[in-house]
């Protein structure tokens, strides 16, 4: 079995299949982007490893699924309470592993992934299919919630382990099984994920793990007759490829894909916080597929705006994610600097004007970006279009609500939307208007866990969230009896 040692946390490279640590023949390696040395060799699996994986993984549904959601709501509160007990380790390793902000990590996203299985271990206890009485039929519908069988779990690199939580909880609190397919550019924290289930005792086969590229582990994965649910998160591109293998199995899909947000700020506004949102939109170097990366400002006040993003831009510490008080870490990987770059250069000779940045940082070298702002940016220009994933914002000025819903809805995706206005009325209306399947309104990347999260148009296909994850996960019956041949 192969091992690594990464900030002074012992980690797996191997898969976890039906309870067991596998090596495969053939591995990649695995890069760190805070300065590109390499953290060791993964295991890379493809299609034997994947049928093993599946048939772990449907051995284990029937006695997984019997147990019903008190039974499997012990197991997987076990589980969150094992992952709470690693957050320093977990962050740690992601930090490393991704180029994250470590703070960041140590204090919201490791907790937030076991917040994730012991909320929906607790919703699966509560949920309850509704009833109706028919009276002219004497007769009763109810609706039942049925595990649906194994799911295929296919999770980003921007935030593995928490987006894989986000999936892994309702589908294992429903009563699925599970195959997770880490992304191969940082697949460490999800190897302690099967490390942290085991701990927990979730039966064998429940949870399994499988490393490696995804035009060989993951296409082998999503096209295995054995899944019956597919959960992805990613880009676009992936997911018609996803989706295609999907159809020949009638495999139904849940997409979280990119996003183009728009965020958009009224001359009412709390010109403060509204720019203090603007500027967090360069967490994690941008590579946050909620960015509000379209600002949208109200002509009046775009003056004060615009002054007021370069003097805070200038803040915007551009380092190490280790270090306290970094606000921008690296970019993922060599092959993804490369295509930032190709957006800032062609978004120049299409006629737009740099702010600030627009380069590699000189000084730290590597995959590190400076924060980016563009203005006089051409109607229809590509960087306008789509989705950058990097430090890369526009600045675009409207003149009224109408322009501004007009402008906030020009774009393919449909992820997100933020805006800021004093006016609840306003709020309403150009909330109701805007097509996205979250706005937040003078706040940002607030949520319940019970509420529903998705894209529309080329941003996704599906809801989870509290109910609407379950609808996905389970298989959802309607059961119709007559009342009367239960009668004495």
């Amino acid at each position: 079995m192969g091992h690594i040692l990464v900030e002074g946390v012992r980690v797996s490279t191997d898969h976890f299949i039906g309870g067991k640590r596998l090596g495969s023949n053939r591995t990649f390696e695995d890069i760190s982007p805070i300065d590109e040395s390499i953290l060791g060799q993964i295991a890379a699996g493809g299609q034997v490893e994947i049928d093993m994986a599946v048939a772990a993984a449907q051995r284990a549904f029937p006695a997984w699924a019997a147990l019903g959601p008190r039974g499997r709501g012990e197991y997987l509160k076990r589980f969150a309470d094992v992952i709470e007990s690693h957050v320093e380790d977990l962050a740690a390793l992601e930090t490393t592993d991704n180029g994250s902000l470590l703070e960041a990590s140590r204090l919201r996203v490791m907790k937030r992934s076991a917040s994730n299985i012991r909320f929906f271990a607790d919703f699966a206890e509560r949920l309850q299919g509704e009833t109706w009485d028919i009276a002219a039929s004497n007769a009763r519908n109810t609706v039942l919630y049925q595990p649906a069988g194994v799911t295929a779990i296919v999770t980003p690199w921007n935030a593995p382990m928490m987006l894989a939580s986000w999936r892994v909880g309702p589908a294992l609190a429903a009563g699925n099984t599970v195959v997770l397919k880490p992304p191969e550019w940082a697949p460490l924290t999800c190897s302690l994920l099967a490390e942290y289930a085991e701990q927990a005792g979730l039966p064998v086969g429940v949870l399994n793990v499988v490393q490696g590229l995804g035009q060989e582990a993951g296409a082998a994965l999503v096209a295995h007759p054995g899944i019956r649910r597919i959960a992805f998160t990613g880009s676009p591109a992936t997911a018609r490829s996803i989706g295609k293998a999907a159809a020949e199995n009638l495999t139904p899909v849940s997409f979280e894909l990119g996003g183009k947000s728009p965020l958009i700020v009224f001359a009412d506004a709390n010109l403060d916080t509204a720019v203090a949102t603007a500027l967090d939109q360069y967490d994690n170097a941008g590579q946050v597929c909620l960015a509000g990366t379209r600002l949208l400002v109200q002509r009046s006040i775009a003056d004060q705006f615009m002054e007021r993003m370069r003097a805070g831009s200038s803040k915007a510490i551009l380092g190490d994610p280790r270090q306290a008080g970094t606000v921008v870490g690296p970019l993922i990987t060599r092959v993804h600097l490369e295509r930032v770059k190709g957006f800032v250069q062609r978004a120049l000779q299409d006629g737009a004007r740099l702010v600030y940045g627009g380069k590699s940082s000189e000084q730290l070298g590597g995959l590190y970006f400076e924060p980016t702002l563009f203005i006089d940016t051409p109607a229809g220009s590509e960087i306008l279009k789509r989705e950058v994933f990097g430090p890369v914002l526009t600045f675009q000025t409207f003149e009224d609500e109408e322009e501004a819903i007009v402008m906030g809805n020009d774009t393919d995706y449909g992820l997100a939307a933020t805006l800021f206005t004093s006016s609840e009325e306003r709020a309403q209306r150009v909330s109701a208007a805007l097509n996205a399947g979250t706005v937040w309104i003078n706040c940002f990347f607030v949520r319940d866990l019970g509420a529903p999260f998705g894209g529309n148009k080329q941003s996704g296909i599906g809801r989870e969230g509290g109910q609407w994850s379950f609808d996905f996960y389970c298989d959802v019956k309607t059961v119709c009896h007559r009342l009367r041949t239960f009668q004495a």
